[in-house]
């Protein structure tokens, strides 16, 4: 590009002060396409802030950091290519789903693979296509959770309510535990027997132990294991790990299937196997950790 300077005037030194109108460094009624003292001033700051050095003379490098600069969350299609979109969008994108239990490594505002992966986790645990790619539906449903994450930092580590001081929670929602091997059934009896044994009016059941067909409003919450599809379509799918922000990552796709006839979500366990324990040992482990997120989710509803 040609090199924007003091005195300069036209539709470029226009476009350069909306920009910088865009992220605050100017008002609006200071747009007016004459490159003055206001609009140097407004630049030399910019480039100061962005380690671009002193001056205020708009290169090809200057221009270029003030268009990411001035990109909001939902401006364009955001998706892993080379070279790596980047930019303020992109911040925002990784700052949302890290407030929500997604965290995509380093807030650097660069969409690379680890902010790829976060995006695929929160698209399948909404239920939604799983490309890894933020289009419409997945800047809406990024947006309708703005209340859980407008302002908020990353959570690294997710603080659980405990099934133990929820009793509540387990009388007040009806749930139905299946899974479709003996691993994921057993991991489902025994987060009925957890939640059982902590509260003996508790509705939180496994598919093994429910005397009745359940009815319409009874949330069913399918274990499945890596590379399990179940038939079902358009289902919230929760993965397990980080367990930190399990319930955390729970809550909106619980809210997401409660909004439709026959709730239902997937919770995908990451093995049969938790560290070296042996099954019996896993299972347990798994119950109890996803009984607990399961309260600690419920409790927010």
């Amino acid at each position: 590009m040609k090199e924007i300077n003091f005195g300069d005037t036209g539709a470029a030194v226009e476009d350069v002060q909306q920009r910088l109108a865009t992220i605050g460094m100017l008002e609006q009624d200071q747009v007016d396409g004459v490159f003055g003292d206001t609009t140097a001033a407004a630049i030399r700051e910019f480039r100061m802030r962005n380690g671009l050095g002193d001056g205020d003379t708009i290169d090809d490098k200057v221009w270029a950091t003030l268009v990411d600069a001035s990109y909001h969350f939902g401006d364009r299609t955001l998706y892993l290519r080379m070279p790596y979109f980047h930019g303020h969008d992109v911040l925002e994108l990784q700052q949302a789903l890290g407030a929500l239990g997604f965290p995509t490594g380093h807030e650097d505002g660069i969409f690379g693979a680890f902010t790829e992966e976060a995006v695929r986790k929160f698209q399948r645990n909404m239920g939604l296509p799983s490309d890894g790619i933020v289009g419409a539906y997945t800047f809406e449903a990024i947006r309708n959770l703005h209340h859980s994450w407008e302002g908020k930092p990353t959570i690294p580590i997710q603080l659980n309510l405990g099934f133990a001081r929820a009793a509540n929670v387990l009388e007040k929602n009806a749930l139905c535990l299946f899974g479709t091997d003996d691993f994921t059934r057993g991991v489902a009896s025994r987060m009925s027997n957890l939640s059982l044994a902590t509260n003996p009016s508790s509705k939180i059941v496994s598919a093994d132990s429910l005397l009745v067909q359940p009815d319409e409003t009874m949330l069913l919450v399918h274990l499945v294991l890596p590379g399990e599809t179940p038939a079902a379509e358009r289902v919230p799918r929760v993965n397990f790990e980080p367990d930190e922000t399990l319930s955390l990552r729970m809550a909106p796709a619980i809210n997401a299937a409660y909004r439709k006839k026959n709730p239902r979500i997937n919770v995908e366990l990451p093995g049969k196997t938790w560290e070296d324990a042996g099954e019996a040992r896993s299972m347990q482990h798994y119950a109890i950790t996803l009984l607990d997120a399961l309260c600690s989710a419920l409790e927010r509803r």
